[in-house]
């Protein structure tokens, strides 16, 4: 199946990186979660992870983010983390910046997968909260802490209180930011008011070098009009050319096109629901992604990790039809 050129190829400009600010770089732009292709056998497919890079790359991105939620990353042992880190850091070869997400439950299990991440190659990484034990607020700060001083490179928090069932207080993470703990936010709580008060919080304080991202696909013109620096979407992997153009739009201040696209997408997004209610949010959403990619022709198989439902050809065929109605395929 051969991949349909819809959409040419957008150039990057190299502004869209970031913007320094006293010998620091703020991480801004469309930076998608890469979804972790697997054969059917489950294993991770680095033939169809690589055109997917390559198709994200097309798509004008300004990062990649490896090892998320899009990514599986909590369904993968650590072997198959090891593969994607090893096959996307050698694949982009520096073209863009790639964070990895070292996601575990606690400090010293964090700690391990940091090494494996350094060992990659990564440029940052990407930690959420302690979780599965209940955790303070002052532990919350000794395990940033603690992954910042072993990393040596960008720590960038990530607030998933629906996965984590804990809420990052925006006190806190400036906090870490002043300190020089915490490079930035990726902010997928879902709570408009709380990424307002980061964003309010950061210029209040004069952090500017502090980048914050919002992990939710249907607000970006809204999160960029606030403030934000940038977008980490799932739905980028399928449709990456059209968050770079909301992005751009808004960038130049153009409030109407980046509007339009947003509505577009946000009608695309209505696919991760095909799976309905015979499966859990997770196995729909993740097996319509990766049943988009398959349908556009950029990863060989639609497999997602156990024990996740895997959609039947009649949800497939329904996202198929959310592509035909973009104009993906």
């Amino acid at each position: 199946m051969s991949v349909v050129p819809v959409n040419p190829p957008l150039d990057r400009d190299a502004s869209f990186l970031g913007a320094a600010d006293g010998g620091k770089v703020t991480l801004s732009g469309v930076i998608p979660p890469v979804c972790t292709p697997l054969t059917p056998d489950f294993e991770v497919d680095t033939g169809s992870l690589t055109r997917l890079v390559d198709h994200l790359l097309d798509g004008g991105v300004d990062g990649l983010f490896v090892l998320g939620s899009s990514s599986e990353a909590a369904f993968l042992p650590d072997r198959h983390r090891r593969t994607v880190l090893d096959t996307v850091l050698r694949h982009v070869a520096g073209q863009v910046p790639v964070l990895a997400g070292v996601i575990d439950m606690t400090a010293p299990r964090v700690l391990s997968h940091v090494e494996a991440a350094l060992d990659a190659g990564a440029g940052g990484i990407v930690a959420t909260a302690p979780f599965y034990t209940r955790t303070h607020p002052a532990e919350i700060a000794v395990h940033f802490r603690t992954i910042a001083k072993r990393a040596g490179v960008p720590l960038y928090a990530y607030d998933l209180p629906v996965s984590v069932h804990t809420k990052l207080d925006a006190s806190l993470l400036l906090d870490l930011a002043a300190e020089g703990v915490l490079a930035g936010l990726k902010d997928s709580s879902g709570d408009d008011g709380g990424l307002r008060r980061v964003i309010l919080g950061r210029r209040n304080r004069d952090l500017p070098s502090f980048a914050v991202l919002t992990g939710s696909e249907l607000t970006v013109d809204a999160a960029l009009w606030m403030g934000a620096d940038g977008v980490v979407p799932g739905l980028g992997n399928v449709d990456p050319h059209g968050y770079v153009r909301l992005y751009r739009a808004a960038k130049r201040g153009d409030w109407a096109a980046a509007r339009d696209e947003q509505e577009r997408l946000f009608r695309l997004f209505d696919l991760v629901r095909v799976g309905g209610p015979r499966m859990g949010g997770s196995s729909s959403a993740l097996g319509a992604f990766k049943a988009a990619l398959h349908l556009r022709g950029i990863i060989a198989y639609p497999t997602t990790a156990l024990p996740q439902i895997a959609l039947d050809s009649e949800e497939i065929a329904r996202v198929g039809k959310y592509l035909a109605d973009a104009a993906l395929i």
